[in-house]
């Protein structure tokens, strides 16, 4: 089959349509033919060789497709070929075919055309389980948000509107107008704002039940400071840095900070069933209904993947950048 590959780690220079082997679908598997696929900041890195893929992964770039259901193994009872799926990836998902457990594969709505399934999973399911199953949101708290114009951004944006709370984002001026559409009730210049002054006005005092954070050393003082007793801040990446300096552990203890990191890749095939069940029973239906959907910023054909990995790396896009796979 074809797949984007590279041979060594670098630039996005280095990406190549070339052959691969095609994968075998154990027997709890299914085979897709893949329609489309999605960028996300772990190919990136992947790329660079900061981020390579677990154990047992395919080494070929991709955390999420949606496609038809060509073969199934022979223990498979959910799916028949013919189907048509989505579902989140520990790598492959950039390649014309790619094996997922039966039970990570999510149906695509009836009306839901390829480019727009491929672009739920990862963000969706990273989202969900920061807000749900690490933050336990609950109605009228109040929730920031970095990066609120990112892919994951913006499926928490519209996950949190869901759970009944209160959505505060940081982005770039240009981008807040997409963030209020969403949901978020207050956008934040991080640019030219203090998120903390902000936020502490906006709430009068009290502060964010829970934070959403992608940028980690910069800004981990200000989220201790914007925290609100019993707050929980779930970081999930360090786009700006994982050493951070001079941070005192009085507020985290006087205020009984919860501070918890997570990644979803490398967690067990367990845990993403259960997280992938818990997430449709939750959200799919309005999903399905187009109550909330993953926001696209661009699809590019395969071929164009060095060009849509230059847009990702110059944060120009807002919500999810699509690959769509030639067959």
């Amino acid at each position: 089959m074809h797949a984007i590959l590279f041979d060594q780690p670098g630039s996005a220079d280095q990406l190549y349509l070339g052959d691969f082997p095609d994968p075998e679908p154990q027997p709890n598997e299914i085979l897709v033919k893949v329609a489309a696929t999605a960028l996300n900041r772990a190919d990136i890195m992947q790329r660079e060789g900061k981020y390579p893929p677990p154990p047992g992964a395919s080494p070929v770039l991709g955390l999420e497709m949606a496609g038809t259901v060509v073969a199934i193994g022979k223990k498979v009872t959910r799916w028949q070929t013919g189907d048509r799926v989505c579902g989140l990836l520990p790598g492959g998902g950039y390649a014309e075919y790619a094996v997922i457990h039966e039970d990570l594969a999510l149906p695509v709505p009836e009306r839901m055309d390829f480019t727009t399934a491929a672009a739920i999973p990862e963000v969706f399911l990273t989202a969900f389980q920061a807000l749900r199953l690490l933050a336990k949101v609950q109605p009228q708290e109040t929730v920031l948000i970095h990066a609120g114009a990112s892919g994951v951004g913006t499926a928490a944006i519209q996950l949190a509107r869901l759970m009944q709370a209160e959505v505060v984002v940081t982005a770039s001026a240009p981008k807040h107008e997409q963030c209020l559409a969403l949901g978020a009730q207050k956008a934040i210049d991080y640019k030219s704002e203090d998120f903390a002054a902000v936020v502490d006005d906006h709430t009068e005092g009290r502060g964010a039940d829970v934070i959403i954070d992608f940028i980690g050393a910069p800004y981990l003082k200000s989220n201790i400071d914007t925290l609100a007793t019993d707050g929980r801040l779930v970081l999930l990446a360090f786009m700006g840095g994982a050493q951070a300096e001079e941070i005192s552990l009085a507020k985290i203890l006087m205020k009984r900070l919860h501070i918890m990191g997570s990644t979803l890749r490398a967690r067990s095939l367990e845990y993403k069933k259960d997280l992938t069940r818990i997430f449709y029973e939750f959200a799919w239906s309005d999903l399905g209904k187009g109550t909330i959907a993953p926001v696209i910023d661009s699809i590019y054909e395969w071929q164009k993947v060095k060009d849509a990995h230059g847009r990702m790396e110059a944060n120009a896009n807002v919500g999810k950048i699509v690959l769509r796979v030639n067959g």
